[in-house]
């Protein structure tokens, strides 16, 4: 039923009741209910299990794996994506060209990928065998004793004996 419908008939000398007087008032309404004290949220204190019943299920993304394996597997990516555009590019060249030579194309696009890994190499070699420079400094008198051992354990009863070169 309609809202002017449900309005009383006026009573003489007094206002007849708004429309938005009638609006407000269910506004008011709503909004009390709204702001009602009810229970928003549970929580239930019982202890969970330490090992469930279900069985594993396989999450996305990569997989667990060793921090080498991590390494190797983002390397084997990056090379995939790098090998990936250089022959995009040569791709496209040569069919855009119509003309190009395929191993001129090789020569031209391949060259740099070679020379950055050969770079890379020898970089990581001349920092793996430098040694590492040690500087000591000592105050008074500094004696080096550069002696060897030299250990054998023989016989049924191990009988260890240490040799002191002199």
């Amino acid at each position: 039923m309609p809202l002017s419908d449900r309005r009383p008939a006026p009573t003489a000398g007094q206002p007849t009741p708004e429309p938005a007087d009638d609006q407000a008032q269910m506004l008011i309404a709503a909004v009390n209910e709204a702001l009602a004290e009810k229970p928003t949220a549970f929580r239930d204190d019982t202890p969970l299990p330490v090992v469930g019943t279900a069985l594993p299920v396989p999450q996305p993304g990569r997989p667990p794996m060793s921090q080498g394996a991590t390494d190797a597997s983002t390397l084997m990516l990056a090379g995939g994506a790098t090998t990936l555009m250089v022959s995009m590019s040569a791709a496209g060249l040569m069919y855009f060209s119509q003309f190009a030579d395929p191993v001129a194309c090789a020569i031209v696009l391949g060259a740099p990928t070679a020379l950055v890994l050969a770079v890379s190499r020898l970089v990581a070699k001349t920092r793996t065998s430098a040694p590492p420079v040690i500087h000591q400094h000592y105050n008074g008198t500094v004696v080096q004793d550069s002696r060897s051992i030299t250990t054998s354990t023989r016989g049924v009863i191990a009988n260890t004996r240490n040799q002191t070169p002199r």
